[in-house]
């Protein structure tokens, strides 16, 4: 009975492990650079979008941008199955980039699927280059929201308060970095040369890519489950070499 009680506790533990390790990689919609974003500079930013419906695929995705801290220019990156539209809406207080003015920025970013979308069990991500970063911000809050081809409607809009525990449906925050003591960013200078001239064309947005980016998705996500199975394999082989154990010492 002892032998057996060690047992469920082991697998019971092993059942914990699964749970922690999963709960991390489909918790909620965030948003993490690639490389830095660095204040001031340009970064490539990847919004990432888990799937928590048993039975619904994500078919849309709304991004909404800051508008107390501006940004001219918010280029999506082409994905396979989806279309990005960029909307723009003028500002209170005109903002200078590369010594213009610039009466709007980026308001909105919507993704919307034209295939199966993100099905259960999978997560999606959506780069997108953008800047100029503020200077005088640590912090880019985004709220989202995103939609299943069943109607459910999850709002990631919430935000975060001092002191207090996580919400809920916290909104995706953009961490910034301080910039170098040359004044620059350390991001890739691609996303900077891809952000200096803003497309106004949110048609741009709709071009199909290859589908390298849904196989490395596939790739993270089974690389994952694998990882989970191992856990719980190695927690039952130990489980049965304690009990083998056990009744070679009682033999």
């Amino acid at each position: 009975m002892k032998t057996s009680s060690r047992i469920a506790a082991a697998c019971a533990l092993a059942g914990t492990a699964v749970l922690a390790l999963s709960a991390p990689a489909f918790a909620h919609v965030t948003v993490q650079p690639e490389g830095e974003a660095a204040k001031g500079g340009y970064a490539v930013v990847d919004f990432r979008v888990p799937n928590e419906s048993d039975k619904a695929s994500t078919v849309k995705l709304e991004v909404s941008f800051p508008m107390d801290t501006p940004l001219a220019s918010a280029m999506p990156e082409p994905i396979a199955g989806w279309t990005a539209k960029v909307t723009k809406a003028e500002l209170d207080k005109p903002i200078e980039l590369h010594g213009q003015e610039i009466n709007e920025a980026v308001s909105k970013i919507t993704w919307t699927a034209t295939g199966k979308g993100v099905e259960p069990g999978f997560f999606q991500k959506f780069p997108v280059s953008m800047g100029a970063l503020p200077e005088d911000a640590d912090e880019l809050v985004f709220k989202a929201v995103q939609t299943y081809d069943d109607g459910e409607v999850a709002r990631w809009i919430e935000v975060q308060q001092e002191g207090q525990e996580e919400p809920e449906k916290p909104a995706p925050v953009l961490t910034l970095s301080e910039a170098s003591e040359d004044g620059h960013s350390h991001g890739s200078e691609s996303s900077e040369e891809a952000s200096e001239e803003p497309s106004d064309d949110a048609s741009q947005a709709a071009a199909t890519t290859t589908a390298d980016d849904a196989d490395s998705d596939s790739s993270d996500t089974t690389a994952r489950v694998l990882g989970v199975v191992g856990i719980v394999v190695g927690a039952i082989g130990v489980a049965y070499g304690v009990l083998a154990g056990r009744r070679r010492t009682n033999a």
